[in-house]
């Protein structure tokens, strides 16, 4: 299922829970084609596979169906009831290029690369969430280095704790983009990456999520970012240093993972700190970050 969450009426409008249709035109409100599920993103994955079934049920019956146009669609967990786990520098081009760029306050391999030895994990704000087409508010950061960092999110749907790389894919309900939005010069100044990371705002996410069934090869997902039309970043999931199932296993040895936590799983070379002199984002940008099936996630630079 590509699910959605969508208000009917504008901004201030009750959030509700979709399914959209495979050519992206149409939405089924589930509430309203089954008054027994939740208007709740966070409360339909806690269904799990029960939901699902509930859903796909009530959209045989062919109730409920508007036109994408005349909704707005938002972050499909607009608020996170955790901090979302991120992944930093886990592609090899991107660690190196992030490495060289003297915003790097993290330790590599020793080698000189940047590579790391082990997953990188930080967390970014519940407070930082905001949906496809709201503005991204540049004007928070006081130190005017806003970078871009599109990345494929998963999306956990079974909790647990200690699970292992063979059973990780059964602990995922599916994936959604996220920009990892990143003020740099704070980042590097506090030695850590908490407060880059987690300005309000600093978090677009969506359009959909995805369910793994309509995913032939997870590995092949194609990652494209655009600042203004220009392509910056171009990759494949496959070029992940530590994997998913990796990701999960980390995380979950000492944490217990629970329904609808969010993992984005880091970000590949082209990000605007990559370049010399960084192309920063400056008011009146647009990005975009695409992943097929996952659909484009566009955001506006204010």
């Amino acid at each position: 299922m590509r699910l959605v969450t969508f208000t009917k009426n504008g901004a201030d409008a009750a959030h509700r829970i979709g399914a959209l249709s495979r050519d992206g035109r149409e939405v089924v409100d589930l509430g309203e084609a089954d008054p027994s599920l939740p208007d709740d993103m966070l409360a339909f994955v806690r269904l799990g596979e029960g939901g699902i079934r509930r859903a796909k049920a009530a959209l045989d019956g062919g109730k409920a169906r508007m036109d994408v146009e005349e909704l707005r669609i938002v972050a499909p967990v607009p608020r996170p009831a955790r901090n979302i786990f991120c992944v930093g520098k886990n592609y090899s081009e991107h660690a190196a290029e992030f490495h060289s760029s003297g915003f790097d306050s993290s330790s590599g391999s020793g080698d000189g690369t940047g590579l790391p030895e082990h997953p990188i994990f930080f967390t970014k704000a519940p407070s930082t969430v905001i949906g496809p087409g709201e503005i991204i508010p540049r004007h928070l950061d006081p130190t005017d280095s806003v970078d871009y960092e599109g990345e494929l999110t998963v999306v956990i749907g079974k909790g647990g704790r200690g699970i292992t790389r063979a059973e990780a894919y059964a602990h995922v309900y599916g994936f959604t983009i996220i920009n990892d939005v990143t003020a740099r010069t704070l980042q590097r100044r506090h030695h850590q990456w908490l407060l880059g990371k987690s300005i309000d705002g600093f978090c677009p996410m969506g359009p959909t999520i995805v369910t793994p069934d309509e995913i032939d090869d997870i590995g092949a997902m194609h990652l494209v970012t655009r600042v203004n039309d220009e392509v910056r970043q171009d990759a494949k999931v496959a070029d992940l240093i530590f994997d998913i199932p990796t990701l999960i296993e980390t995380l979950s040895q000492g944490i217990t993972l629970e329904p609808g936590d969010l993992i984005a799983t880091g970000t590949p070379v082209g990000v605007g700190v990559g370049f010399n002199p960084p192309k920063f984002l400056k008011k009146g940008d647009t990005v975009s970050v695409t992943i097929d099936p996952l659909g484009s996630l566009t955001n506006p630079v204010g």
